[in-house]
């Protein structure tokens, strides 16, 4: 099966995540997800951030940091999703490339419909948050 690599951002401000509503006739179209994209060749998972969080968002972020690799399989494609946090070093988020965006604590992220795979992300942000 084919596997899709993709690097999602974690970028948060003022203990809130920046998500992303999916445009209609996508993949998962409707859902909310951290932003990203799909690596192309030659990339690096980092770069590819880089470009899509610019493409989709219109913003430029600092040195990603590896948080957590999530791998799923979609009945069509396996995706592994690697997350990274960053922050906005230039620019305001604007929904450039998706239906619409969102800052939100991550005791709310409970409230958005995500794909299955971000499950564990959505876990592992809301379990930091208590600790903290």
């Amino acid at each position: 099966m084919k596997v899709v690599e993709v690097a999602a951002g974690l970028i948060c401000s003022d203990g809130r995540y920046l998500i992303a509503k999916r445009k209609p006739g996508v993949h998962l179209a409707g859902l909310w997800e951290f932003p990203g994209g799909k690596r192309e060749t030659g990339e690096t998972l980092e770069d590819c951030l880089r470009r899509e969080l610019f493409e989709e968002l219109s913003i430029r972020v600092d040195v990603p940091i590896p948080f957590q690799i999530i791998r799923h399989d979609y009945s069509e494609k396996t995706v592994e999703l690697h997350f990274f946090r960053c922050a906005i070093e230039a620019g305001q988020p604007a929904p450039v490339d998706c239906a619409e965006l969102r800052w939100v604590l991550p005791s709310e992220l409970d409230k958005y419909q995500f794909p299955p795979a971000d499950r564990p992300i959505i876990e592992a942000l809301q379990h930091q948050a208590i600790g903290r």
